[in-house]
């Protein structure tokens, strides 16, 4: 028996890292949650910090929110996250939109808003959202886009606090966030609303995380309901039973509320995101749902504008099940038979007996489906196209628009929610016009009478209006997303998605290939060869000599296991992201295009700029 002391557990050995300097955080908009100071990197030497690259509009940017808290909480003295806005929109390029955006997502760290993408370039980020990990010294020594990536970036953490605490170069203490003052009102970012039997108003107060109960004149509050038992609920529809179905977004989760009894009873989900490879249909309770942002009532169910995997679901109340009716995961605007079809966050919905109207934000489109199934567009043309632009459908612009409403007459009202306007298309003549302006963010709107009343979630107010026989007249404008193209050579280009397996993982290849790589370009026209679906994370591409610019479409999907060969059932995990990456074809332009999915160390780290 030895009675000697046990050794003390040496550091872990440093890694070999890529030593490339972090780019300063720069951003004419300024800092929120610092109390006024500008930071540099200089001021968080000694940390560990991720760099979080986001857009408010972007759902994977608000699963990545989430994914975040948990590893700030943890790590606080050590850990710095700091947000750099980076806008896909014109309007959230807007500085006040994005200090209404810190507020109504409960952002409790440091963001940088950067309207200009200036960081965004000098990073040389590709997609919202990417995480660039950097380490006390100032150093990058990882990147990951995307969702999902908690984990790996929790064990990075973990052995940067090791080695940088053995080496003096770790430095403990509070970070820089400094919450604002909070602002009293009666709602705080308003969701959706409908109109009770009673006539009176329920209202999802989002981001107080509770429903409340308005008097017919909007105003008075009766009640507030749901205290501790929602997390940003967002749509509600009024049942046949005369019960409210909510979407309970941040819980991934389906509740009803009975306004008669104040019940409140969760009917489906499992309180846990979707992700890919898990179920998309069975007992309602037992399978996950994913961030659902409004509800309907057609066709004998529940109808579930799913926007964290951007499809439309089905609750059926009398089987208590739940399923996929339409879209395929893949995030863009293609129509046809439900199965086939894409859609990009729809986050609106309107039922008349025919139709099911969606309002689909990220593509900033108004589209319908048929009871039979199919999918149709009837305003707007993919991810990147918007503005405010009034006239026949083939020519309108909308911009991130978030709610509709089916009117008295067959047309639907559009809340077109980053043109702070309210539109309307009429089936009849296929024309878009506006019906009212200089409305904060609506998001949702509902029918009293001859008057619409609006939503204005960014004035926490909903805002009564009378339907106007004749439409407004506004100057129109397009706009395309503000990145700069990346320049590439005609003819033969080499995609590369660059993904390394995170530390103690390893790819999951027990059933076969464990990766996927789907590619489309807009136009069509611009890529001769290489679009579609494969299975390796590379591909050959030929560009059209004839067509000059344009935004390749990248889907990539890998799966990696924990490498533990005494754990008989390891944990998998799947990293899955979509770009849209626009292009100019030029003779000086490169004949390389990688993208990082998920890096430790990885080589296109290097190609970054370093200051």
């Amino acid at each position: 028996m030895n009675d000697a002391a046990p050794a003390p557990t040496p550091a872990p050995a440093p890694r070999k890292r890529a030593r490339v300097r972090a780019p300063e955080l720069i951003g004419k908009g300024g800092w929120l949650n610092t109390g006024g100071k500008e930071l540099t990197l200089a001021d968080l030497r000694g940390k560990c910090v991720v760099v979080d690259f986001w857009t408010f509009c972007c759902i994977n940017c608000l699963h990545v929110l989430d994914e975040l808290r948990e590893l700030e909480e943890k790590h606080r003295d050590t850990l710095v996250v700091i947000g750099v806005h980076s806008p896909k929109f014109v309007h959230e390029a807007e500085h006040s939109a994005v200090v209404d955006a810190v507020e109504r997502y409960e952002v409790h760290h440091p963001v940088l808003d950067d309207p200009e993408l200036a960081t965004w370039k000098q990073y040389a980020v590709r997609a919202w959202p990417t995480l660039v990990v950097i380490d006390p010294e100032g150093y990058v020594v990882a990147q990951h886009a995307g969702e999902g990536h908690a984990g790996a970036i929790a064990t990075l953490v973990e052995e940067l606090e090791a080695e940088h605490e053995a080496k003096g170069t770790l430095r403990r203490g509070d970070g820089p966030y400094v919450p604002p003052e909070p602002v009293a009102s009666d709602l705080r970012f308003p969701g959706k609303a409908v109109v009770l039997g009673s006539g009176n108003y329920l209202v999802s107060d989002t981001t107080r995380h509770q429903l409340v109960e308005l008097a017919p004149d909007g105003e008075t509050v009766l009640r507030r309901i749901g205290e501790g038992e929602f997390r940003e609920p967002q749509g509600l529809a009024l049942l046949p039973d005369g019960k409210v179905v909510v979407a309970d977004t941040v819980h991934h989760a389906l509740r009803t509320f009975d306004p008669a009894t104040g019940a409140i009873e969760l009917i489906a989900g499992t309180g846990r995101q979707w992700w890919q490879g898990s179920p998309t249909s069975g007992p309602a309770l037992e399978v996950a749902l994913s961030s659902p942002w409004d509800v309907a009532w057609w066709q004998g169910k529940v109808w579930i504008a799913m926007a964290g995997v951007h499809q439309l679901w089905t609750y059926d109340p009398e089987a208590g099940s739940v399923q996929v009716a339409a879209g395929t995961t893949n995030e863009g605007l293609v129509d046809g038979p439900a199965a086939e079809a894409w859609f990009a966050q729809p986050s609106g919905l309107a039922a008349t007996e025919d139709r099911l109207w969606v309002a689909d934000s990220e593509t900033s489109a108004l589209r319908w489906i048929e009871p039979d199934g199919s999918v149709h567009t009837a305003v707007g043309t993919g991810l990147f196209d918007f503005g405010h632009r009034d006239g026949p459908a083939a020519q309108a612009l909308l911009q991130h628009p978030l709610g509709v409403t089916a009117l008295p007459d067959g047309s639907v009202a559009v809340c077109d929610t980053y043109n702070h306007a309210l539109r309307r298309f009429d089936p009849a003549t296929g024309e878009v016009s506006t019906l009212a302006t200089d409305l904060r963010e609506p998001s949702d709107a509902v029918l009293v009478g001859e008057d619409i009343v609006v939503v204005e979630s960014a004035r926490h107010r909903l805002t009564r209006l009378r339907l106007p026989e004749e439409a407004v007249t506004v100057e129109a404008v397009a706009h395309r997303t503000r990145r700069e193209a990346t320049e590439v050579a005609p003819g033969r280009l080499r995609l590369d998605v660059v993904f390394q397996a995170p530390t103690g993982q390893k790819l999951d290849e027990r059933y076969g290939p464990s990766t996927r790589l789907l590619v489309s370009s807009t136009p069509p026209e611009l890529l001769a060869a290489g679009e579609g679906t494969g299975t390796d994370l590379f591909r050959e591409l030929t560009l059209n000599p004839e067509v000059t610019e344009g935004v390749l479409h990248v889907s990539a999907m890998a799966a990696s296991c924990d490498d533990d060969p005494a754990n008989e059932y390891p944990a998998c995990h799947v990293h899955q992201q979509d770009w849209g990456v626009p292009v100019k074809v030029t003779e000086q332009g490169a004949d390389r295009l990688p993208l990082i999915l998920a890096g430790l160390d990885a080589p296109e780290a290097q190609e970054q700029p370093a200051v």
